[in-house]
């Protein structure tokens, strides 16, 4: 029972393609034999008698024909029916029964029986564990069994085979005997028991291959979304840190300004947790995290802070990365913007280009060299460091990530990432507007 229970699962789709590759490398070989044998068929035609001739044609011509249309007919799909696996076979199996067959009506039944022809039995049975299901390398054994038993019970009933006992007498005087044909039913019986067990265990193979492939694909997928939400979840307390460092340096010097910034940072936490089991969301939710970023440092900054927001039509729905904008400005504003004397100003881009997304965020800040000093120091630039490694993740070798200098002064970083559209939600929860971010951003 275990050993047809396997066949009534679908096949994985290796399995399938396995099977559909392995059919047509054996109907290549299968035209490649009956050519031979046509070959073959007509060097002896001058040789034979009418009747032998008779038979090669109605067994051998049919089965050419059949061999060539398929390659007409179906070759150029991606997949071949499935009933060809079973259907050629059959026609296999019966072809060679029926040239037996036919050489006993023809000519002699002990030459029918003593053709090298019965050995195709064989050769036909050999194909089944690789382009065949378990039962249909069952049914195909069976029926190349029953077919030659059949055919021998005929032959003898007709009296067309002369029977003798005795293996070297049956040679002697050019019989045939039961012990003989017999032991050829055995053999024929076992191969294919055999070739039905060798289905069994190549498909038995392939689906535990096939198990253990999805179970290491979701293993790996598990992994690597517990790092993304590691790194998401590093980037939360490391803003939460520098923001109440903020409000706690106002607290002495300007209250309202301190209150102010906690009130601002309270709603960008409840835009955070609302997106905090998402790994993409549409750029427009980004952009409302960004705006409540910007309100928060604007307390602190006053005039000193222009974040300017560039961003093209049609781009608002294409899925980014979650807190990917906001490290990003919050790199360009600590590193950038805060060690400056004067005024300064980030500028967050966004555009389509081909197949791409491209967003950039600049500044016009102190510079690389004092950025960079300014990270060892403080033992900082997790934006950075963590946004490279989460497109890693997400989008491999279908991303770009550049970061550097800028011949006009401060610092740039520029993304490339597959452009693919999600669903935009209408502002809600104080998610802004376009134009309440561009009212933000000139304010």
């Amino acid at each position: 029972m275990q050993l047809f229970a396997t066949s009534s699962f679908a096949p994985p789709p290796s399995l399938r393609l396995r099977r559909d590759r392995a059919e047509r490398i054996l109907n290549g070989l299968r035209a490649a034999v009956v050519f031979l044998l046509t070959a073959s068929a007509l060097m002896y035609a001058p040789h034979l008698s009418r009747e032998l001739n008779t038979a090669n044609v109605l067994v051998l011509g049919p089965t050419l024909v059949w061999t060539v249309a398929q390659y007409l007919i179906w070759y150029r799909r991606e997949e071949l029916p499935d009933w060809l696996s079973s259907i050629n076979p059959v026609v296999d199996v019966t072809a060679v029964t029926a040239i037996i067959g036919g050489y006993a009506v023809a000519q002699s039944g002990v030459l029918a029986l003593r053709s090298p022809i019965f050995l195709m039995y064989f050769v036909v049975l050999a194909g089944r564990p690789v382009a065949s299901s378990v039962r249909k390398a069952a049914f195909i054994s069976a029926l190349a069994w029953v077919e030659y038993a059949v055919l021998l019970v005929w032959l003898w009933a007709t009296h067309r085979v002369p029977l003798v006992v005795n293996p070297i007498d049956a040679v002697a005087t050019a019989r045939v005997t039961p012990l003989d044909e017999g032991a050829k039913l055995v053999l024929l019986g076992v191969f294919g028991i055999v070739s039905t067990y060798a289905t069994y265990w190549v498909e038995h193979l392939v689906r535990e291959a096939s198990k253990e492939s999805a179970e290491r694909q979701r293993v790996v997928t598990r992994l690597v979304q517990a790092e993304l939400d590691t790194l998401k979840l590093q980037l939360n307390p490391h803003f939460i840190f520098n923001a109440l460092n903020s409000a706690m340096a106002l607290i002495a010097t300007d209250p309202p300004a301190a209150e102010r910034m906690v009130s601002e940072l309270s709603d960008f936490l409840r835009l955070v947790l609302s997106t905090s089991s998402e790994q993409e969301v549409p750029l427009e939710r980004e952009l409302g995290l960004l705006d409540r970023y910007v309100a928060i440092q604007r307390v602190r900054f006053q005039d000193r802070l222009t974040v300017n927001c560039n961003i093209e039509d049609g781009v608002r729905a294409a899925l980014v990365p979650s807190l990917l904008l906001q490290p990003l400005v919050e790199n360009a504003i600590r590193h950038g913007i805060s060690p400056r004397a004067g005024a300064g100003y980030v500028q967050v881009c966004a555009r389509k280009a081909g197949d791409k997304l491209v967003l950039t965020v600049l500044d016009n800040g102190v510079g690389v060299r004092a950025r960079r000093s300014r990270e060892r120091s403080r033992g900082t630039g997790l934006g950075l460091t963590n946004t490279r490694t989460r497109l890693i993740h997400l989008y491999g070798e279908g991303h770009e990530f550049e970061s550097g200098p800028r011949d006009e002064g401060g610092y740039a970083v520029h993304i490339s990432i597959p452009f693919r559209l999600g669903r935009l939600s209408p502002a809600r929860n104080g998610a802004p507007t376009e134009q309440q971010l561009a009212a933000v951003g000139q304010s």
